[in-house]
């Protein structure tokens, strides 16, 4: 038992020590390129990216993050903790979801006296969603980010955002305005999401 504990021991640091060796020489063959053949942002790039981190977006007019090699990886160091955050985030929203269909669902069934908890319980999932979704949405660039012919996870996940997005906007909208409209919505940001959570695991 001993032994095995050792080597699981020694292939996690194994593993580490060449992420760690990896990462490095990415950033040094970056760094040993003449200043005009550096290419530091991927050729794809979102447009909420693009307003923050692009050659001449906010960030780097401000001076707050220069666009250079050291730089990039502080950003790379960056993106990970807020698509973690993201991921999170994304957790805790599906399970007020949960929450908000349960207490809505007894609410359509006469119980009245739950509305004002199924409106601040609303209010916490809408802010949490939007939250998930800043973060992903406005997270630095990956280093590349290549095109993947056909479906994958990722095009998956970001199809069913392209539906739950617009599905989580209308739920809000119509909350107080037309009560069915309101429970189709929110019944298909809920599914979208759901399955954009699953896809993103396979």
């Amino acid at each position: 038992m001993k032994t095995l504990s050792n080597l699981l021991l020694f292939f996690t640091l194994s593993i580490q020590i060449i992420y760690s060796q990896e990462k490095d020489l990415l950033f040094d063959s970056l760094r040993s390129e003449s200043n005009s053949e550096i290419k530091l942002l991927p050729d794809r790039i979102f447009f909420t990216q693009k307003v923050l981190w692009g050659e001449k977006g906010l960030f780097r007019l401000t001076g707050i993050y220069n666009l250079s090699p050291e730089g990039r990886q502080k950003e790379i160091k960056i993106r990970r903790f807020m698509l973690k955050s993201h991921q999170v985030i994304g957790y805790a929203t599906f399970a007020g979801m949960i929450a908000q269909g349960i207490i809505g669902g007894k609410l359509y069934n006469g119980e009245y006296d739950l509305y004002k908890t199924h409106k601040n319980l609303g209010n916490a999932v809408t802010a949490s969603y939007f939250t998930g979704a800043a973060l992903s949405l406005f997270a630095p660039p990956p280093l590349v980010n290549k095109k993947v012919k056909g479906l994958n996870s990722i095009k998956a996940h970001k199809i069913l955002a392209s539906l739950h997005f617009p599905a989580m906007v209308t739920t809000k909208v119509l909350s107080d305005k037309d009560a069915d409209a309101h429970k189709i919505a929110a019944y298909t940001a809920v599914v979208s999401y759901a399955t954009a959570m699953i896809v993103f695991k396979f």
